[in-house]
């Protein structure tokens, strides 16, 4: 009879590892919503806005993106429409799907939100351009490419 599964403890370098990061979330997302609340957005609607500054994605994909249901993604885009930060348009690819782009006024909250970021400004500036190199590497290896994969499917 074979023995029930155990689950092995972490070895203490993966607990120190698993608590810094979850500090350095917590000083990012406190960071985040204060930048937020500057421009009077809300969490969800910032990070939302930064999405789109970046390029226009469809209303699904947004979704996947702040891991929430289409229709709150609707709510916040109706948001920030009516506040003229982003507008709908048709996919010039499939006229059928909507996307979601950023006006020029909301590219300008959206630099304006990212420049006051002190979080992701200053501690970042102490390392050298190898280490970041090697932060976002490991990063990337952590978090995997599901959302490449998920964006395929658009």
């Amino acid at each position: 009879m074979a023995a029930p599964h155990q689950t092995r403890r972490p070895d203490p370098l993966t607990l120190e590892v698993v608590q810094l990061i979850g500090e350095a979330v917590a000083r990012f997302h406190a960071d985040y919503e204060e930048a937020a609340a500057e421009h009077a957005l809300t969490g969800a609607q910032a990070r939302l806005l930064s999405l789109l500054s970046l390029e226009p994605l469809p209303m699904r994909r947004l979704a996947r993106k702040l891991r929430c249901e289409p229709s709150n993604v609707t709510g916040i885009v109706d948001r920030l429409e009516a506040r003229g930060l982003v507008e709908r348009r048709s996919d010039p690819g499939d006229r059928r799907v909507k996307v979601a782009a950023v006006t020029a006024e909301g590219r300008r909250v959206a630099r304006s939100m990212r420049g006051s970021l002190r979080f992701a400004r200053e501690p970042l500036a102490g390392l050298s351009e190898r280490e970041r190199l090697a932060l976002r590497d490991a990063l990337r290896r952590m978090v995997g490419d599901d959302e490449e994969r998920a964006g395929a499917a658009d």
